[in-house]
């Protein structure tokens, strides 16, 4: 679906992969409503769409509150007439540490952002969607989301319910004018780290020779890409070299991939 004269909902859009959405978007002549639990960054995000603001609303939610996206239909409504897309990239992370060491009440915050709301945006939205001509839900996993990640299991967990849960949306919306896509993001430079309340991941670990042999890619390149896909109607959108080589390597090995993986990940475990 081609983004411009289309209205599209961007969740996480005060920062990030998810700002970089909602400028690019507003670029390629969409109108945007951004989502974003802190009103500051959706602020900030206006300030740097500048005159294009215009046609960008600013929608202040936590998005693992059902009520509070059970309301957004009305509001985007007023803001624009209609709804053609929706783009979920709202997400946190977990502390760095094994599933032994995490508190339920830490599982269920990662669950809840970003299986849950996820969920909750792609409920809401699609009896509006599926009036429309054309339409397009994009939801943003990660590669952890399929490939085990020491450190990060609660978050790959949740992240693989969104595939699976996307994919299934695929395949129930595949007769109809609604496509679907799913992101599998690799390694991108963004504030998730500090908007999910894990200040220092890995602690002094963070710093090793290991952990620098990671290069993110940079979150405008994410967005262009996710963005790119969304307008050919990919069904898989891996963004990243990282994303591309791991995919691959899983599916051809999924016990070597993971072991792999491991050992790049032991430095950011010791304690």
């Amino acid at each position: 679906m081609k983004v411009s004269q289309k209205t599209i909902l961007v969740t996480g859009g005060g920062s990030g992969i998810g700002r970089e959405l909602v400028l690019q978007l507003l670029e390629k002549g969409a109108r945007v409503a951004a989502v974003d639990r802190d009103p500051t960054n959706l602020q900030g995000t206006q300030a740097a769409a500048g005159a294009l603001s215009s046609r960008l609303s600013l929608h202040p939610a936590d998005i693992s509150q059902r009520t509070a996206i059970e309301a957004l239909p009305a509001e985007i409504q007023a803001a624009h007439g209609q709804i053609d897309g929706i783009i979920n990239c709202a997400g946190i992370i977990q502390p760095f540490v094994k599933v032994a060491e995490l508190s339920y009440e830490q599982i269920e915050r990662v669950m809840q952002v970003n299986f849950y709301g996820t969920l909750y945006v792609c409920k809401t939205f699609l009896p509006m969607l599926q009036q429309r001509p054309e339409a397009h839900i994009v939801n943003i996993s990660s590669m952890g989301g399929f490939l085990p990640v020491p450190g990060q299991s609660i978050y790959g967990a949740s992240k693989a319910a969104v595939k699976l849960l996307t994919e299934a949306l695929y395949s129930e919306l595949r007769d109809t004018q609604v496509r679907v896509s799913i992101v599998f993001p690799g390694a991108v430079a963004t504030n998730i780290t500090s908007n999910s309340g894990v200040e220092n991941p890995g602690g002094a670990a963070a710093n090793s020779k290991e952990a620098q042999k990671f290069k993110p890619l940079p979150a405008p390149e994410a967005a262009a890409k996710i963005i790119a896909g969304m307008e050919k109607d990919a069904f898989r959108i891996l963004v990243g070299s990282d994303a591309s080589f791991l995919d691959k390597f899983y599916r051809l090995s999924p016990q070597r991939a993971a072991d792999f993986i491991a050992k790049k990940m032991a430095a950011l475990l010791k304690r």
